[in-house]
């Protein structure tokens, strides 16, 4: 015993440093309060995109300690200044969020607490949080008290989660699979198709619904494929919309698209992750008419509720469907299976394990309330209306009037052929990284997109960007003799 007692006061005076000490802990947190206060007062002087690669030597683990302030020095120069930086205002490529500061204040109780948000009975405040944050989505999108919901690690798994649900209430497996059709636009995101293939679906067929001139889907065709495919003895069983696609933010006629999707019994999916939140500004409510009549919506509060990293949501009308899909016990579970009138996250989710990623919009939107996040939408939609008009001016061609705050444009060069010269134009961009934009492909040509929905992003960014841009369209007009 002695021997035992004597490897035990060994062993703890050696694993004693992963609990510092007070005065250590005021250390850190002085040295990391210094470090990110420096991060966001200089953020607007550093560019927004830096192009560079990982350093493995400098980043690998060799066993040994480091201090606190070298390991913060070393994220400074090998991740904050390499890449997109996803937290400047100057962050218009893709889909931006931004990252807003209480919310890292949120993080960092959750990681200290360790709160466990999978069930109830293992945390009931934090899983009472998270359920009560889908309460609140479900009033948002008018969705009935009966739904249910899931706070997930981003879109994609929220995806998942509601296309499993899909899956399994219309049995699709074994043979029915070859038959079974599924309906999306061609701007559908990449993370469906992930989704189908991750839950057996890969084989399904695959339907494009024709868009119109704005990128919406064309709701006649799609009336007109699902009849054509009864008629031919498939199996219809699900319509996918977006409620802002991430190529050109365009929503989709969400209404029609579910009152035929009711007619023949499709499983009605709505992808909101960029745009759902957008339904809080008064003036865009109309356009997310018919969100209602979905039987899964997704949304993304790390992109519109401009939260860091890390949380998407999903709500699914059919609570039989998603309890099927992922419910599931073990006899090392029954003594958190006490209380079956509370949705537990990990009943509904993939998840076990679960982060209290809830904290990081419950405490952001009891501090601030609402009124912030609507201004700020508010905001991100007339500066992509200011950035077009300054873009016209200077001589770019414009894709179509934008329903959110995604747009495209394109010089239309005429010694260069179009898509050659605007790749050229982003390559540049990208080197004077001031300002980062991304580009797409619409319609076989090449154009530059810009995504405003960072917090950060205000009109001095946009004038920025426009001074950025100028200066590299005469580069690109030098390159080319022009």
């Amino acid at each position: 015993m002695q021997e035992l007692i004597n490897k035990l006061n060994q062993l703890e005076k050696h694993s004693a440093i992963l609990e510092p000490s007070e005065k250590q802990r005021e250390h850190y947190q002085k040295e990391l309060h210094k470090y990110s206060s420096q991060f966001i007062r200089e953020i607007d002087e550093h560019p927004s995109f830096i192009e560079g690669h990982g350093k493995t030597d400098a980043l690998k683990f060799e066993g040994s300690s480091k201090s606190f302030s070298e390991l913060l020095s070393l994220y400074h120069e090998e991740v904050t200044l390499k890449g997109i930086n996803p937290a400047s205002g100057g962050h218009l490529g893709y889909i931006p969020g931004g990252g807003i500061y209480t919310a890292s204040l949120a993080d960092y109780l959750a990681c200290v607490t360790n709160e466990y948000a999978g069930m109830y009975y293992g945390s009931p405040g934090a899983v009472t949080i998270e359920n009560d944050l889908i309460e609140w989505m479900k009033g948002v999108f008018n969705f009935p008290k009966s739904a249910i919901g899931n706070l997930t690690s981003g879109g994609s798994i929220a995806n998942l989660i509601a296309l499993t649900a899909a899956r399994d209430h219309h049995q699709i497996k074994n043979e029915l699979i070859h038959k079974s059709v599924i309906y999306v636009s061609e701007q559908v995101h990449h993370c469906i198709h992930k989704a189908l293939r991750i839950i057996g679906l890969s084989e399904v067929i695959i339907r494009h619904i024709d868009l119109d001139e704005n990128s919406r889907i064309q709701a006649n065709f799609l009336e007109e494929l699902v009849k054509t495919d009864l008629q031919n003895n498939l199996n219809p069983f699900m319509v996918i919309a977006s409620a802002g696609t991430t190529d050109t933010g365009a929503i989709d006629p969400l209404k029609t698209i579910g009152e035929i999707a009711e007619k023949h019994k499709l499983w009605y999916h709505i992808d909101g992750a960029y745009g759902g939140f957008f339904i809080l500004v008064d003036d865009k409510k109309n356009d997310f008419d018919g969100i209602e009549m979905a039987d899964s919506l997704v949304i993304d509060p790390h992109k519109s509720l401009f939260l860091p990293y890390g949380l998407g949501a999903v709500l699914v009308k059919n609570k039989e469907a998603v309890f099927t899909s992922h419910h599931y016990t073990a006899n090392y579970m029954q003594d958190a299976l006490s209380d079956y009138s509370i949705i537990n996250p990990a009943d509904v989710s993939p998840e076990l394990t679960k982060h209290f990623r809830g904290l990081r919009l419950w405490i952001p939107l009891q501090l601030h309330g609402i009124e912030p996040f609507k201004a700020s939408l508010e905001e991100k939609i007339v500066l992509t209306h200011y950035f077009r008009a300054l873009l016209k001016d200077i001589g770019f061609k414009l894709g179509p009037e934008p329903d959110l705050s995604v747009s495209y444009f394109w010089f239309p060069s005429e010694e260069i052929d179009k898509n050659e010269f605007n790749k050229k134009l982003l390559e540049f961009i990208h080197e004077d990284g001031s300002v980062f934009l991304s580009s797409t492909i619409i319609n076989s040509q090449f154009v530059i997109r810009m995504a405003i929905l960072a917090f950060r992003t205000k009109k001095n960014t946009i004038d920025k960007g426009i001074q950025m841009i100028t200066e590299c369209l005469q580069k690109t007009k030098a390159y080319y003799n022009m």
